[in-house]
């Protein structure tokens, strides 16, 4: 039996149907002390992140639970860093290579009923969280940062990676009958209970499109909420338009022809500390 309609709330109205999923209210950023009950891990991504850092660090709500950060594999000095403006952070020393891995590993690692996403360049805003958090709190089983809806935008889309994201976005939701307005956006943030339906066995930059196709192939609640991304503050990406364009090509008809199941999330192969007692 195919799954009952849907809609994907932009901002304080409901407008975009999601076919796929069921019906969820409109998003209402509820009062910081509705929104912070449930305790909050923030997962942050980093290799070589060392100056931006105290610039993403800054941005984080006071409220947050934990933070988790997954260094991979740094050669500068981005783990002392993180544990000097953190005391209390938790450390994953990726195992494998590549976002799609160090995200695995890092939400294996969360203590958090929600699990937030990150990056550790400064192009996402840490104050942004509370919007997520509000919309889980409010029904949602998984809130996806949008820049393409009322209230958001980005100071870094050049034109080939706005026509790609276009092109991929209208795939997926031709394919997968849902209404996306972003596709390859990596601030999101979803409740922990529902980490086996991610499974994410993906190392790369797609692991947003992956963790995008699988909520809607699992029927879960998804939101987005407005987001704006900023151009990184320090150093280059790693992002590769053409590369790692046709590798969230291939990740989309490989989890087409991918059957739907939920499965346990394989435990995390990482060394994960809490920094001095």
């Amino acid at each position: 039996m195919s799954p009952s309609p849907d809609t994907i709330d932009h901002g304080v109205k409901p407008s975009v149907t999601l076919r796929s999923l069921p019906t969820i209210d409109s998003y209402v950023p509820l009062g910081p002390h509705l929104a912070i009950t449930p305790t909050v891990s923030v997962v942050v991504p980093a290799m070589n992140e060392a100056e931006n850092l105290p610039h993403v660090f800054a941005t984080l709500p006071a409220w947050v639970h934990e933070v988790v950060l997954v260094d991979g594999h740094s050669t500068d000095d981005t783990v002392a860093v993180a544990r000097r403006l953190r005391p209390n952070l938790r450390v994953v020393q990726q195992v494998g290579r590549g976002k799609g891995d160090a995200l695995a590993e890092g939400f294996a690692a969360c203590t958090g009923e929600i699990i937030v996403m990150i990056d550790a360049d400064g192009s996402t805003d840490g104050r942004e969280i509370i919007q997520f958090v509000s919309a889980l709190v409010s029904g949602a089983d998984f809130a996806k940062g949008s820049r393409y809806i009322a209230g958001g935008g980005s100071d870094d889309l050049t034109v080939s990676r706005r026509l790609g994201n276009s092109v991929l976005r209208r795939l997926v939701n031709m394919i997968y009958r849902t209404r996306y307005t972003d596709l390859c956006y990596g601030y999101n943030a979803f409740w922990a209970r529902h980490l086996p339906y991610l499974d994410l066995d993906c190392d790369g930059f797609e692991v947003e499109t992956v963790m995008n196709i699988r909520v809607a192939r699992a029927g879960l609640r998804v939101q987005e909420v407005p987001s704006h991304e900023r151009c990184r503050i320090h150093g280059e990406s790693n992002l590769r338009v053409v590369r790692d364009g046709m590798r969230v090509l291939r990740t989309i008809i490989r989890e087409w022809r991918r059957p739907v199941a939920s499965r346990p999330i394989p435990a995390a192969k990482a060394t994960v500390d809490q920094g001095a007692a």
